[in-house]
């Protein structure tokens, strides 16, 4: 009896050890964040950058680390500084180029491939980023913020900046448009492509003149790239008289030693992201054809320098070109959005049909090829699992981890695959859905549900990763975790983006409710129990839903719109109200009145929690305040949440354990039994 006691106690224990603990923030913040890799040209060796929450001290450092292309055991290289970004390995594979602060201010540096003998190569008073090393290992391209009468007179700017910190007054004076952007003012200075050699002697300003260059991205790969044979960059600028309203970016050439620039590539809408064939036949990007509207599909191009003229790869693909790279001189490897996951495709350069390398089970990005085309590297994520880096053959087939960073951390930790849902609309839409079940999930328990609403409006929930809006998190605390890809959303085609310009509380409010009445309808789901929470457009759907349902017990709105006129007159990229509500409220004073959420405070009466980044720029602060001053004057329950430190995202790590604590808590405070 004795024996049987002990064997049942000891199962019991080996039971307590094997089982899983929830995910939580603070194991969220233990995670490596992997980004960066590069390739490094012989092939055998793939540099990246690792960032690590240091919780304490409030900040995320980041340091370079190599793997071996056999998934042998990673080493770091740099110790120094805090922040240590972009890796780029000079054409010998013996030097690795990259940016650090760890001489007090931002500036390139090279070291050995295996991290010994760093050394500073630029000491711009600006300081530089975006460092580029051209293929006959001489030149240095990078970009740095300077006074534009200055340009690569490192004196010059160096007297303006003491002059700027030593005055009294601390006015800002404007007289044209987009003076702010994300979380910065702009102030006098602009950023320049610069070139510089490898021993960082003789800086030249590349792209003088009174505008940015490359101008802020839509995303994607970089705005510039140098040419195969060192003799030109091919850079992004946007010359339109009025850039806050503009999304016509053209493609430019400028020889590497400076002088005058030549327009290469144009169109209505953005052309950007130029990429050198390896035989500098071809020069590649990607494009839009209609002017002002950032969530036109992105099209793969190929320009033909002998000929002069572009072909457009994939006219006749309905998904936006995410990011792509040469497999060869002929053709192109490219990543696909495809409902909620990403794919690899391979396509010739001078035309023709497409076919898949990596099908799209999760999100794949980064991809980079060795020399012979063989093989190739890129980094995979998916919504149960962080950034890793892989290794596959050119040929397709399943990828092989190379870095296994969080791997230990992970194995104890439950997390649960992300599920999918379709659900029909009003209008016999097909609607797609993410679920994640919590922990230990019973089918015959009733869990409280979370609904979580993306942002953009042009963007989506996918197969990855988020440290902002992480749904392991809030699956762990018991909750049934819904994520909505409503009209406006990405990955379903270039229709069901464009049926939300100028209707954004119609149609994408009728599919999320859609979807609501789906999840209440699960048997395992308490329809009596269910909150949303969203940020930006998420945030404003969840503005939204305040004065047009009840059926939630509380709200979370993170940096959402609330009046679509102040909002329209505050913002920064004036494009993007104008083209998705048909101009501006003086223009259109009807639709913005019409889906302004402002316009039905009488009707608001769920608990909402309210917050906001104070540094946040694209919804500005009096957004919040306007719509937590709505809610207390109509004696609804909420709160407000301001930090600020934060822009449009909290990412302070002591920041964000606050955001989610405070939004649990909340949630949690409507929705317990």
């Amino acid at each position: 009896m004795v024996i049987m006691r002990l064997l049942a106690f000891l199962l019991c224990a080996c039971a307590l050890v094997a089982q899983k603990l929830p995910f939580t923030v603070d194991t969220m913040l233990k995670l490596a964040r992997i980004s960066e890799p590069a390739l490094s040209p012989n092939g055998r060796m793939v540099a990246f950058t690792v960032q690590t929450p240091d919780v304490d001290k409030n900040i995320q450092p980041q340091q370079i680390y190599v793997v071996p292309m056999d998934g042998s055991t990673p080493r770091q290289l740099t110790t120094e500084g805090t922040a240590n970004s972009r890796p780029k390995w000079s054409p010998d594979s013996r030097q690795i180029y990259f940016v650090s602060n760890r001489s007090g201010s931002q500036q390139i540096w090279a070291m050995d491939a295996d991290g010994t003998r760093a050394r500073q190569v630029t000491r711009f008073a600006t300081e530089a980023d975006g460092v580029l090393v051209a293929a006959n290992g001489k030149k240095l391209v990078f970009t740095s913020n300077v006074y534009p009468e200055c340009g690569a007179d490192n004196s010059c700017n160096q007297r303006n900046l003491d002059a700027e910190a030593q005055s009294k007054t601390k006015a800002r004076i404007y007289t044209s448009l987009l003076y702010r952007h994300w979380t910065e003012w702009h102030g006098k200075r602009r950023e320049h492509l610069f070139s510089v050699g490898t021993d960082g002697i003789g800086a030249v300003d590349l792209t003088p003149g009174d505008r940015d260059v490359p101008p802020f991205s839509l995303g994607g790969p970089d705005d510039y790239d140098i040419a195969p044979d060192s003799g030109e960059v091919a850079y992004v600028t946007n010359t339109d008289a009025e850039p806050a309203n503009s999304t016509n970016s053209d493609i430019y050439t400028v020889p590497l030693e400076g002088g005058d620039a030549k327009k290469l590539i144009a169109g209505p809408g953005a052309e950007m992201s130029p990429k050198y064939s390896a035989d500098g036949k071809y020069l590649a990007y990607r494009m839009q054809v209609r002017p002002g509207y950032e969530s036109d599909r992105f099209r793969l191009a190929v320009f033909d320098r002998a000929a002069g003229k572009s072909t457009v790869l994939t006219e006749g693909l309905d998904r936006w070109v995410e990011s792509f790279t040469w497999l060869n001189s002929t053709q192109l490897a490219f990543t696909i959005e495809d409902r909620g996951r990403t794919s690899l495709q391979l396509i010739p350069a001078t035309g023709g049909g497409s076919r898949s390398i990596i099908a799209g089970a999760s999100t794949l990005d980064d991809v980079q090829f060795t020399l012979d085309g063989r093989t190739l590297i890129y980094t995979e994520q998916s919504g149960s699992r962080p950034t890793e880096i892989y290794r596959a053959t050119s040929g397709g087939g399943t990828g092989v981890a190379l870095t296994h960073l969080n791997d230990a951390l992970l194995a104890r930790a439950a997390l649960a695959p992300l599920e999918e849902a379709n659900v029909e609309a009003p209008d016999r839409t097909r609607v797609h859905a993410f679920v994640v079940k919590p922990p230990g999930f019973v089918e015959t328990q009733k869990y409280p549900v979370l609904f979580l609403i993306h942002g953009g409006p042009q963007g989506a929930w996918g197969e990855s990763w988020s440290y902002r809006w992480n749904a392991q998190i809030f699956a762990s605390a018991g909750y049934l975790v819904v994520m909505p890809n409503p009209r406006g959303s990405t990955g379903y085609g270039q229709k069901f983006i464009d049926d939300i310009n100028g209707d954004w509380g119609g149609k994408a409010f009728d599919d999320i409710m859609a979807v609501v009445d789906y999840a209440a309808g699960l048997k395992y789901a308490d329809p009596d129990r269910m909150s949303a929470a969203g940020a930006s457009y998420g945030g404003y759907m969840i503005d939204w839903m305040l004065g047009h349902t009840t059926r939630f017990k509380s709200f979370v709105s993170h940096d959402g719109v609330f009046d679509l006129r102040s909002e329209a007159a505050s913002t920064e990229e004036l494009w993007f109200p104008s083209w998705e509500f048909k101009g501006f409220p003086w223009d259109n004073p009807d639709m913005y009145a019409r889906w302004s959420p402002s316009y039905f405070v009488k009707d608001f009466k769920t608990p909402t929690l309210v917050v906001q980044g104070e540094l946040d720029y694209r919804v500005p602060l009096d957004q919040g305040l306007q719509l937590f001053t709505a809610l207390q004057i109509q004696k609804v329950p909420s709160k407000l949440l301001v930090f600020p430190d934060e822009g449009h995202w909290v990412l302070k790590p002591q920041n964000s354990a606050l955001w989610y604590q405070t939004v649990l808590d909340w949630v949690g405070q409507w929705t317990r039994p």
